[in-house]
């Protein structure tokens, strides 16, 4: 077992590398660079352009290098610890990502408990009750949620919020906890904020896991061996649980893998209608701006997430199926 999440890490050190190419090419792929969008707004807003200051910027930033050797640099620094230095923030992209990162994974972290906790309990009854009312009911819910987008969702849930309560739903805070240190009564009130969000970006990955365990159990639910276990007495709870849920949840546990990075992406408009301080915001900015080291780290930032979370499929299959162990 050990071998085999050793070969998997070790596996990931070229993925990474590629995965950096690739995205240093995709964010330098639009014409100019953050200096050129950077004298835009300037003659925008109508404000005075000093040549020798923009001059000077491209040299200490190593804008005029070709693109390989700044790959290079961006690549090595990264090694050492070093993101690099925000072009728009003007601060290290490590400070930027830190400020927002706990609060990206909490966010997802939630979201990611949420939609496996309601869709597996509901995907296995609409299998063992199919046609029922139940499962008619649960199939036209999770439809309306695969269709209704996230950033709509949010804007629904902020009006009847607002309708029930008469305050805003904004931010992970009330006014008087944004800049208080942390204390009990704070953890409280970031709790009474959470569940908003996380509802949000959860239900979407609900939906479509609903109908993923749906498919699978009724598949396994079908097999030879189900029919054989009723026949020697065995009681249907234990018929379902025993071997057609495990089975099942092999297609569901593999999905962990793009989970993680689906959620923090899936965020992205949901964090800019109810206003809260992740990633995703400062992801937008930094591809506007054509912030090469903030948006090229955070990409690698979500690759990181998808490979870990691919590492975690690996090891549950591995051990939710003895066939999957065996041939390790």
């Amino acid at each position: 077992m050990w071998v085999f999440i050793l070969r998997r890490v070790l596996l990931m050190i070229p993925t990474l590398m590629a995965v950096s190419v690739i995205a240093f090419m995709i964010i330098e792929a639009p014409p100019g660079d953050y200096m050129d969008a950077y004298v835009t707004r300037l003659i925008q807003a109508q404000q005075a352009i000093d040549p020798s200051e923009v001059a000077a910027l491209r040299t200490r930033y190593g804008l005029d290098d070709p693109g390989y050797v700044r790959y290079f640099r961006w690549l090595s620094n990264m090694l050492q610890g070093d993101m690099g230095r925000s072009l728009e923030w003007n601060q290290p992209v490590t400070k930027l990502i830190g400020q927002r990162l706990a609060w990206s994974v909490l966010i997802s972290l939630f979201s990611l408990v949420l939609a496996y906790g309601i869709a597996i309990p509901i995907g296995l009854y609409s299998a063992t009750h199919q046609y029922s009312l139940g499962d008619y009911t649960f199939t036209f819910i999770g439809l309306i949620g695969l269709a209704v987008p996230n950033f709509l969702l949010a804007l629904i849930l902020l009006w009847y919020y607002f309708l029930a309560t008469g305050n805003v739903a904004l931010g992970l805070f009330s006014d008087e906890y944004v800049v208080a240190p942390w204390s009990l009564d704070k953890f409280v009130d970031m709790l009474k904020h959470m569940w908003l969000p996380a509802i949000i970006v959860g239900l979407a990955g609900t939906a479509g896991l609903i109908r993923t365990v749906r498919a699978n159990m009724l598949d396994e639910l079908g097999r030879p061996y189900v029919m054989v276990a009723r026949s020697m007495g065995l009681t249907e709870n234990k018929v379902i649980t025993k071997y057609p849920f495990r089975i099942a949840m092999n297609p569901v546990v593999s999905t962990i893998g793009w989970t993680l990075p689906a959620l923090v992406s899936g965020e992205l408009l949901v964090s800019l209608v109810l206003g809260l301080p992740t990633i995703a915001p400062l992801f937008v900015g930094a591809l506007m701006s054509q912030d090469m080291f903030l948006a090229g780290s955070i990409v690698m930032f979500l690759s990181v997430l998808t490979l870990i979370g691919t590492l975690i499929s690996d090891i549950l299959l591995a051990w939710l199926d003895p066939r999957i162990r065996e041939s390790i």
